[in-house]
């Protein structure tokens, strides 16, 4: 599994002194990446910009990633938008994901803006276009804009979204390492902010695991929510398309083969921004071949994310076992199916039944 946890800087600090914090304690180095995501766009008729921002690489001593440390757009409440931007920190925008991966394999992301924009430039066979404002335009050979770089304003330097290599083993203590270190710097809780944890999706490659999963998650999801405090201010959430639940549970769907699954779960018009993301999945996504939990609160300590982990890897280890299975109606019910510790099962049992004994 994988962690994603979204944070805050406090005024004055960056993402960038936590990823310098992590390294040093590894005895290794820092490196800046481009780091690409999605905005909404205010222009008519383009639903968003693709934005590249900085991004940075704790690696220990042997050059192994301890972590990434990233923008995440959704967090916006208490940001000065007005600041001025740090020197050196640029976006990348266009309204092509495509062209903005040139840059990410052509372009250096330690080198200053100008640089980055003359090298994108040369691969049209044009020069950069700068302006007075400290942006600049790259466009094509015919005029046609192709991208557009600017100084990171408005402390976008603050958020930061840890980003965790995959975890086989001591998950809490590498979990702590990297959230203690965040906590001595004054790191926060965002308004909007959320964990998401990524599960290797290997053993779900499988269309009944699939339809119990589904099934199960549909059944219970809203009182998942209720009971791992689902931040209601994150807005990157939402239910799965209407056709998932008929696709999975039309008549020799649990039979097929998986190829024949996974493309009729391509079909359905799967997002990646719902409570439980199956895309990665559906789309057979070599880099992220994952299943993502998207509901959690920000942790700022290890111990309850792996609490809510080792309650996400129970209820998937439920869905792959052979055969299709139904869930029990009640929550606490279903997880006393679930293969839980004793202290973590009774938990999450508590938390599931409601001050008038439903669940």
């Amino acid at each position: 599994m994988g962690f994603e946890i979204e944070l805050m800087a406090p005024p004055g600090r960056s993402r960038l002194e936590l990823a310098e914090r992590v390294a040093r304690r590894g005895g290794g180095a820092v490196r800046r990446f481009f780091h690409p995501q999605s905005e909404p766009s205010a222009v008519k008729g383009l639903a968003t910009f693709e934005n590249l921002t900085p991004g940075f690489e704790a690696l220990d001593a042997g050059g192994q990633p301890l972590g990434r440390f990233v923008d995440d757009v959704t967090l916006q409440e208490g940001l000065t938008k007005s600041a001025a931007p740090r020197p050196g920190w640029y976006r990348v925008v266009a309204d092509d994901a495509r062209l903005l991966r040139l840059v990410m394999r052509h372009c250096d992301a330690e080198a200053p803006l100008a640089e980055t924009m003359a090298k994108l430039a040369g691969l049209f066979g044009t020069a950069i276009e700068p302006h007075a404002s400290g942006m600049v335009r790259v466009s094509d050979d015919r005029g046609v804009s192709v991208a557009i770089g600017a100084p990171l304003p408005g402390e976008r330097e603050r958020p930061c979204e840890i980003v965790t290599p995959p975890l086989e083993a001591d998950h809490e203590a590498a979990l702590e390492s990297l959230l203690g270190e965040a906590r001595g710097l004054g790191f926060a809780a965002p308004a909007e902010g959320a964990t998401h944890i990524h599960f290797d999706a290997a053993r779900l490659t499988s269309a009944a695991a699939i339809a119990n999963l589904v099934n199960a998650l549909g059944l219970h999801g809203a009182a998942l929510k209720r009971l791992v405090k689902t931040n209601p201010r994150c807005t990157r959430l939402g239910h799965w398309p209407e056709g998932l639940s008929a696709l999975v549970n039309a008549p020799h769907f649990a039979a097929l083969p998986w190829e024949k699954a996974r493309e009729g779960l391509a079909s359905v018009g799967l997002k990646k921004f719902c409570d439980f993301n199956l895309l990665n999945i559906a789309a057979a996504s070599p880099s992220k071949h994952t299943f993502e939990v998207r509901i959690l609160p920000v942790y700022l300590e290890a111990r309850p994310a792996i609490a809510a982990a080792l309650l996400f890897e129970a209820i998937l280890e439920w869905c792959v076992r052979p055969g299709l299975r139904a869930a029990p109606e009640r929550l606490d019910a279903w997880i006393d199916e679930l293969d839980l510790p004793d202290e973590i099962r009774a938990g999450w049992r508590a938390g599931a039944i409601a001050p008038d004994g439903s669940a």
